[in-house]
């Protein structure tokens, strides 16, 4: 049974949530280095939702579907299916997530955007998906946007070959993840390159927030008076509001990664705007608040 989708309206946008995976008990050393489950357990306001008794990191891997002017854009496409890929839970994965997008009302037909706030494996996948054993653009009508700074930087990496022994380097699987889910896309020639500040709609626009990845975008609605961001992975989990310098294993620049987490937290608190995490799992969006001196999340 899929899970049913869940929906905000911010003014006249509406933005759906459908979920590709969800992780309910990640080791929080996975994705922050050095971050032990008794620090996540100290945080009381993370659990039942974000962490359970035990520390462990509930997440997800879920994209969300904007409608905004009689468009339809989809923001980040997962991880995708029948791809080879390093990490288990991405491997050759054979799940619903086009059935869940169809019957939510979005037929892949349908989607007139797609875009990618950066190019990592779980942001990329859906972007194409095995036809007669070719990779194809899965939504044949849409224009996939990639921002300019973002493509330059990992197509570079992909020529150049990705040889660091790591295991995140492992997990973001340059080499495949290009060949299989953003080159395809080129070409068919379905993409656009575009700047960081770059306007979807009047009421759907990019904002650059550099450090996960050197073009690193999030997404800024604003319709009748309301307000709400889509993330991106500003955020890999709420606990960064708490923990705000902590280093994540796959921030291409750690040091630009927390200047950005700390001015969204400082410039965003207190205030009246939504924040849709890419993945956060339910309820997945909130308002930061000050805490002290760090933040949290309310819903």
């Amino acid at each position: 049974m899929h899970q049913k989708p869940n929906v905000w309206r911010i003014g006249n946008v509406t933005v759906t949530r459908i979920v590709d995976i969800e992780i309910l008990g990640g080791h929080p050393d996975v994705i922050f280095h050095g971050l032990d489950p008794e620090q996540v357990r100290k945080i009381n306001w993370l659990q039942p939702h974000y962490a359970d008794a035990f520390g462990m990191l509930k997440s997800s891997i879920h994209a969300f579907v904007v409608e905004s002017e009689g468009k339809r854009i989809i923001v980040d496409t997962c991880v995708g299916n029948d791809k080879t890929r390093h990490l288990p839970i991405f491997n050759n994965r054979q799940g619903t997530f086009l059935s869940q997008l169809t019957e939510a009302g979005f037929p892949i037909e349908t989607i007139d955007t797609v875009l990618c706030t950066h190019l990592h494996v779980d942001h990329v996948g859906w972007n194409t998906r095995l036809l007669n054993e070719q990779w194809v653009p899965t939504f044949p009508n849409a224009r996939y946007l990639f921002g300019r700074i973002e493509l330059e930087y990992w197509h570079h990496k992909y020529l150049s070959g990705e040889t660091a022994n790591t295991e995140s380097v492992k997990i973001l699987d340059v080499t495949n993840v290009m060949a299989d889910s953003v080159l395809p896309v080129i070409k068919a020639d379905l993409h656009t390159l575009v700047e960081t500040d770059h306007h979807l709609t009047s009421e759907v626009s990019l904002m650059a927030t550099p450090g996960h990845t050197p073009g690193h975008v999030s997404v800024s609605i604003h319709s009748n008076e309301m307000e709400a961001i889509i993330t991106g992975d500003i955020f890999h989990h709420p606990i960064e509001m708490e923990y705000p310098d902590l280093d994540c294993n796959f921030d291409v620049d750690p040091e630009a990664a927390r200047k950005t987490r700390r001015e969204f937290l400082t410039t965003q608190s207190g205030r009246k705007v939504l924040i849709l995490g890419t993945h956060f799992p339910l309820p997945t969006a909130g308002w930061i608040v000050q805490n002290g001196n760090s933040w949290l999340m309310v819903s």
